[in-house]
C-alpha cells in the first residue's frame, strides 16, 4: 500500500458536495467506496481533497490523497474510474505522492472559476453548468469593482456565516471578470478561500454589473466587514474548482 495523488473531475449536480454527509451521497464516499474495492473490500480508508466543494459545485482537476496498491499508475486510474461508475467522477492522472506531501496543507495556490450565462434565454445544454443572469452586465465594471478586492484584506464581508475557518484574513492573488459571447466569466486565484468567499463576490460583482452598485462600493462592503452588506451568494452551479498547485510539482501521468 501506497499514498497515491488523484487528479480528478467531476459533475457536481447529483452529490451533496466533496465531504460525505448523513444524509445524500458525497463525491468523497465514492472515491473511498471505489477504493475499497480496489482493495478487494474491507476497511474503508479516508480520501484527502485539496479542497472542499460544495453542493452542485464541480471540478476540472481536483487533487485527492489515497491509499492504495503499488499499481503503476495506469493501472490505478483504470481501477478507479471503473469501480466509480456510473458516478460523474473519473480520476484524469495519477502519481505517487511524494514524501511528507499532503493533498491539502502542500498546496501553494488554488483555481477557482464562475461562469455565468448572460443572456434572455435561458441554458438547456448547461442547466446546472451556469448561472443564468437576464440582465446584460457590464463586464468592465464588473473587472474593474474587482481589482478592488485584489490582495490581502479581512474578508468577512464574503465569509459564510458557516465558515470555519479561524481567520478571515486571506490574500486573493488574482481576480478577473472577462466576458467570452454570452458567458461572463470570473477568475479567482488564492492559497486559500473562505467558505462561499467566491460565490459571496460573485454576487456583489453581479450587483455592480447591473447598475445597483458605484463600482466603488465594493471597497466599503470590503471593509464593512459584514457578510450583512455584500451582495447575495451566488449559486453553485455556477462554479468550478479549476485547479491546485504545489511546490514542486506532482508528477501526474
Amino acid at each position: 500500500m501506497s499514498l497515491w495523488a488523484l487528479e480528478i473531475e467531476y459533475d457536481g449536480t447529483p452529490f451533496m458536495g466533496w465531504q460525505r454527509q448523513k444524509h445524500g451521497l458525497a463525491i468523497q464516499q465514492v472515491m473511498e467506496e471505489a477504493g475499497a474495492k480496489l482493495r478487494g473490500g474491507g476497511e474503508v480508508l479516508e480520501a484527502v481533497s485539496s479542497g472542499r466543494t460544495d453542493a452542485g459545485v464541480h471540478a476540472c482537476a481536483q487533487v485527492v490523497q489515497m491509499e492504495l496498491q503499488d499499481l503503476s499508475p495506469f493501472r490505478i486510474r483504470e481501477a478507479m474510474n471503473f469501480h466509480m461508475k456510473p458516478h460523474p467522477i473519473v480520476v484524469l492522472r495519477t502519481c505517487l505522492a511524494p514524501a511528507g506531501w499532503h493533498a491539502r496543507f502542500s498546496a501553494v495556490s488554488r483555481r477557482y472559476r464562475y461562469v455565468i450565462s448572460n443572456r434572455a434565454v435561458a441554458p438547456a445544454l448547461e442547466a446546472n453548468r451556469v448561472w443564468h443572469v437576464r440582465q446584460t452586465l457590464d463586464v468592465d465594471a464588473m473587472h474593474r469593482a474587482a481589482q478592488l478586492l485584489v490582495g490581502h484584506h479581512d474578508f468577512s464581508s464574503f465569509r459564510a456565516s458557516a465558515c470555519q475557518a479561524k481567520s478571515p484574513v486571506r490574500t486573493l492573488d488574482y481576480l478577473a471578470v472577462t466576458r467570452e459571447g454570452d458567458k461572463i466569466i470570473i477568475e479567482a486565484k488564492a492559497r486559500s478561500f473562505l467558505h462561499h468567499q467566491v460565490r459571496n463576490i460573485v454576487g456583489s460583482l453581479k450587483m455592480v454589473g447591473e447598475g445597483e452598485w458605484p463600482e466603488g462600493y465594493v471597497t466599503e462592503v470590503l471593509e464593512a466587514k459584514s457578510r450583512a452588506v455584500a451582495g447575495p451568494t451566488a449559486p453553485a452551479e455556477g462554479l468550478y474548482f479549476m485547479s491546485v498547485s504545489y511546490d514542486p510539482p506532482l508528477p501526474l501521468e
